[in-house]
């Protein structure tokens, strides 16, 4: 009897020694998601009511916020459309990273590439006793020891930047 009740007590106790980690980003709150309130500019008076464009459901006001433009000015940089022209002040750093080549579709291909590898790494995780981050378990063998790194180039005699203690 005794094993039996460690058989069934021994998986509970370990799993409530699981981390999950930062990329578990499941909410179990019943109330409002915080991330999900964006706040507002104040209210704007037109300069004439008559040439107000029609207004649109679930399109947005002139007063609404855009986290992405104002993260784009705030390091210095100008939203724009992203498949427009290059502009004049990046085409010397533009023309230099694609001396090599440019592949026209990388992201696509990228994508398609990372999904077939997240697939075949998860063939045999979705059944676990415990919960695990499956970000780190499927590109562990992805990553690179920062510490290892630096230590190779700077044997190669290479400088290299300060690094931060290891935890």
């Amino acid at each position: 009897m005794r094993k039996l009740a460690i058989l069934f007590v021994l998986p509970v106790l370990v799993a409530g020694c699981a981390n999950v980690g930062l990329r578990d980003l499941q909410s179990t709150s019943k109330g409002p998601d915080e991330f999900g309130i964006k706040p507002v500019g104040a209210l704007q008076e037109p300069a004439n009511y008559r040439e107000l464009p029609t207004p649109t459901p679930g399109g947005a006001n002139r007063a609404d916020r855009s986290a992405l433009a104002e993260g784009t000015a705030a390091f210095g940089g100008q939203a724009g459309d992203p498949n427009g022209p290059v502009p004049a002040r990046d085409g010397a750093l533009v023309q230099h990273a694609s001396r090599l080549g440019v592949v026209p579709n990388i992201r696509a291909d990228l994508a398609e590439r990372d999904a077939a590898f997240r697939k075949r790494k998860a063939r045999f995780t979705q059944y676990r006793i415990v919960p695990v981050d499956r970000y780190n378990q499927a590109y562990k063998r992805e990553a690179l020891d920062a510490r290892a790194e630096q230590n190779r180039w700077r044997n190669a005699g290479a400088r290299t930047p300060s690094a931060p203690p290891a935890n």
